[in-house]
């Protein structure tokens, strides 16, 4: 018996892996996380128990695995995006090694690669970034020494904020000394999934426009020069003169 970790990626149904997909079609088990993994994900599961843990607590989630455990079965624990990421698979993992009960984690699209992808961006460009940053607005969860926002802007790399659009206000503040007012911003809601959305902007502007859509809970914001420039070298790999393995 083995509990596989899955990402579901951001909430398009198709931006699973192909691995993924498998297992959720064949785990007798399937616990999702449904206040962000939509339905549509299990679709052709042969599951004899699917369960939302978007409405349980830990040791009930813990109490199911260990069930499906004692029983032999295949455990499909699907989560958003990638798992690895704020996924709270780490207190999971935690009790099943207690437990010494098998599990595996299946990679998934993060929502960082899912609002680059709608805003057409690189996160690394030549000259502007060779470095992204996922971090999170503290708020209920603190941060540790270090990971404040304005520590991490000094590098003044791309970066990609969860959990922060209630807070732009603050966050704006914390960025600007180091980004400057003209640094591209985008604010992305619910990317991938059918009612998406998203403004662009600069740190001077995007509070304006966020306000103007109403954004609340449920998006990703993307900060950096790469956001907004196309003034950059081109990389070595594809420079015509560039010699490597590949290209001798």
């Amino acid at each position: 018996m083995t509990v596989y970790f899955i990402g579901a990626g951001p909430g398009d149904p198709e931006l699973i892996t192909v691995k993924g997909q498998r297992l959720i079609r064949s785990c007798p088990v399937i616990i999702y996380a449904g206040s962000l993994v939509p339905e549509a994900v299990l679709e052709g599961h042969r599951a004899s128990q699917v369960i939302n843990s978007a409405e349980l607590h830990l040791e009930q989630i813990i109490d199911l695995i260990q069930a499906a455990d004692a029983a032999g079965q295949d455990v499909a624990r699907v989560h958003s995006g990638d798992p690895s990421l704020y996924g709270a698979i780490g207190e999971q993992i935690r009790h099943l090694r207690e437990r010494g009960i098998a599990y595996e984690i299946v990679p998934g699209v993060t929502a960082t690669a899912a609002c680059a992808a709608l805003l057409g961006a690189e996160l690394t460009l030549p000259d502007i970034s060779q470095s992204v940053i996922l971090t999170r607005y503290a708020d209920k969860t603190r941060m540790p020494a270090g990971e404040e926002l304005a520590d991490l802007a000094q590098h003044q790399a791309t970066m990609a904020i969860h959990l922060g659009v209630n807070h732009l206000a603050k966050i704006v503040a914390e960025l600007l000394p180091h980004y400057g007012e003209d640094c591209p911003i985008a604010v992305i809601h619910r990317a991938t999934w059918p009612d998406q959305d998203w403004v662009q902007g600069t740190l001077a502007d995007i509070q304006a426009k966020v306000e103007a859509k109403g954004f609340r809970r449920t998006a990703l914001i993307l900060v950096g020069r790469v956001l907004g420039s196309d003034h950059f070298s081109e990389s070595s790999l594809y420079r015509a003169g560039h010699a490597h393995l590949y290209r001798p």
